[in-house]
């Protein structure tokens, strides 16, 4: 009698039922889609794609060449809308695509390179869709954050994240640092600068900036109230005023001797490289090589803390102005002026 025998080869584990998602997960995914579709329902009415060219230059073939594009957003009904300073800066014409496919010229109310921030108005016939404006202060890291944009001209694009940080500095065109920056990794592409960072109410809490490339994840926005108060100048004035001394220079060490002799609080200066004729800092006596370690009695251990501390409240007012010279640390009184334009504006 032959026996069949059968043999069995053991080719790993036995594949197991893919377990269905439980009903409370289901609820959280249904939850957080419900909350983005929210938001990009109350703000993409509002957001409109910038075509911009700029003036006519002696190698330019038309009066106007295309040139960029970007993002930004209605927040008045009356057609005023934010957007970047690096999207429309210079630019001699604006067109303004709406949501709804109107294309309107549009005005540069005025920019800020400072602080990467620009104002632009529309005429139209009718009252706009306007996006509502919140308090960046009141976000916290780890709260859903969505942008809305037009990368690479995909109108209404919608991306979601968190808010990865708060408080994070970044450095403008201009070379000022922007204080306060929020970082988030809602994925931001060329065409998205200048468009609205809303929370999950669609509130924008920010005016989407940058992201560095090729680094994943990482986003920036200005934040919306440092935007409400430069909108409120720019509407004003049509620019931003800040203080002017009227010197070049760089963050530089302070010999360790010299620091603790004067008990100053910081191990680091402003190392004056250049004073422009005839500015308050040359008025006031200010040379090539001193040292500037305070200003206002406020500690100055570098470059971006003076810039941060030459206020508009500061123009036309006397202020103390603390340096290094040799081994000598002296007082000089300065009295700034209003800022004045870069070359080019």
């Amino acid at each position: 009698m032959n026996e069949r025998i059968e043999s069995h080869q053991t080719l790993g584990p036995e594949p197991q039922p893919k377990s269905e998602p439980s009903t409370s997960d289901v609820e959280l995914l249904d939850a957080y889609s419900q909350a983005v579709i929210g938001a990009a329902d109350k703000i993409s009415p509002a957001v409109v794609n910038l075509e911009v060219s700029r003036a006519m230059t002696a190698r330019s073939a038309t009066p106007q060449e295309p040139t960029g594009a970007g993002s930004g957003f209605l927040f008045t009904s009356d057609g005023y809308i934010l957007t970047n300073s690096h999207v429309v800066h210079g630019a001699g014409q604006i067109r303004a695509r709406l949501s709804d496919g109107q294309e309107l010229s549009a005005d540069l109310i005025g920019d800020d390179p400072e602080t990467d921030v620009a104002l632009v108005k529309v005429h139209a016939p009718q009252l706009l869709p306007a996006a509502y404006l919140g308090d960046s202060e009141s976000i916290q890291v780890g709260q859903l954050a969505i942008a809305v944009g037009n990368p690479y001209g995909f109108q209404c694009s919608v991306t979601a994240g968190v808010v990865s940080a708060l408080g994070r500095s970044l450095r403008a065109v201009s070379g000022r640092l922007i204080e306060n920056v929020i970082q988030t990794d809602a994925a931001l592409n060329p065409g998205n600068s200048g468009g609205p960072l809303v929370t999950s109410h669609g509130e924008v809490v920010g005016v989407n900036t940058a992201a560095i490339l090729p680094a994943q994840g990482l986003c920036f926005a200005i934040p919306i109230n440092t935007v409400k108060f430069i909108v409120g100048k720019l509407i004003r004035d049509g620019r931003v005023t800040r203080a002017y001394l009227g010197i070049g220079g760089q963050t530089v060490p302070l010999p360790v001797r010299v620091a603790r002799f004067y008990g100053l609080s910081t191990q680091r200066g402003l190392g004056v490289i250049t004073v422009e004729r005839n500015s308050p800092a040359g008025q006031a006596g200010v040379r090539v090589g001193d040292i500037i370690v305070g200003y206002d009695d406020q500690s100055v251990s570098g470059v971006d803390d003076l810039q941060r501390l030459l206020t508009e409240q500061h123009v036309g007012v006397a202020t103390t102005l603390s340096l290094i010279r040799g081994i000598e640390q002296l007082r000089l009184r300065v009295v700034p002026e209003g800022a004045r334009p870069a070359a080019g504006r």
